[in-house]
């Protein structure tokens, strides 16, 4: 059975967290939290320490805090020559302090505290310095889930990017679809069976072959009737135009 230590305390250290206490091949000895009671309602008080020089000696150390703070916080471990490693799409492998064993536990899918999570489909995206370390990685992936990736710092860059594409930038078209309905008192809900067999469609086909709407289609009556719609709001306006011309732009080079 392989120790882990868990640094951090915010969505996805805690949903590892969860994941790793009902693993049966993983230890979680110890979680550090700057504000431990963040973590009070996942495990009991003495698996949690606010003091990072006392973390407890184990297997793997998982660093789960903000991009920005992963420099900092691993030239602050007092110890030398362990498994230490990130969760960060975007943050390449060398920004980890050389004093330790380094390498990337990448869990790729959007967490949110209040949406609770199936781990064992979640992709985890792993890199190491070295080959043993390397398989260390994949037994404590493999404990959580039953989607393993070898990916490296350069393909993780590109995979965040893309990943940007089809989930953050995605839910923000949702809120500017919700806030057309809202403004002309239509329920958002009418629009969720839309959403998810949208979501269901680009499982079986090709995100290309599944596209439809005016834009693909060439109707331009309809592109104009709604850029008309849209006139009086010129950020929509601006985004609706944007999107279509690349809509049109891309099947043009495709298809």
């Amino acid at each position: 059975m392989l120790s882990v230590v868990i640094i951090g305390s915010g969505n996805v250290a805690q949903h590892l967290i969860k994941a790793f206490s009902v693993a049966a091949e993983i230890n979680l000895i110890q979680a550090y939290a700057r504000r431990p009671e963040k973590l009070a309602h996942l495990l009991p008080p003495e698996k949690i320490t606010d003091i990072i020089s006392e973390l407890a000696d184990a297997d793997v150390y998982i660093i789960s805090v903000s991009d920005d703070a992963i420099a900092d916080v691993s030239a602050q471990l007092s110890f030398s020559g362990r498994l230490v490693v990130h969760t960060s799409g975007s943050t390449p492998l060398e920004i980890l302090n050389s004093n330790n064993r380094r390498g990337v536990f990448y869990p790729l899918q959007t967490f949110s505290l209040a949406k609770e999570i199936d781990f064992s489909t979640v992709p985890i995206c792993l890199e190491s310095e070295f080959v043993d370390d390397h398989k260390t990685l994949q037994i404590v992936a493999n404990a959580i889930s039953k989607s393993i990736y070898n990916i490296d710092s350069a393909q993780r860059q590109a995979l965040h990017v893309a990943a940007v594409f089809v989930s953050n930038f995605v839910n923000h078209m949702y809120v500017l679809g919700s806030e057309v309905s809202s403004q002309n008192n239509i329920p958002f809900d009418i629009l969720k069976p839309l959403i998810k067999e949208v979501a269901d469609k680009v499982t079986s086909l090709p995100p290309l072959q599944a596209q439809t709407g005016p834009a693909v289609r060439g109707d331009q009556k309809t592109i104009s009737r709604h850029l008309d719609f849209l006139r009086n709001n010129r950020q929509l306006s601006d985004i609706y135009t944007l999107l279509t011309h690349s809509i049109q732009q891309t099947n043009e080079q495709k298809l």
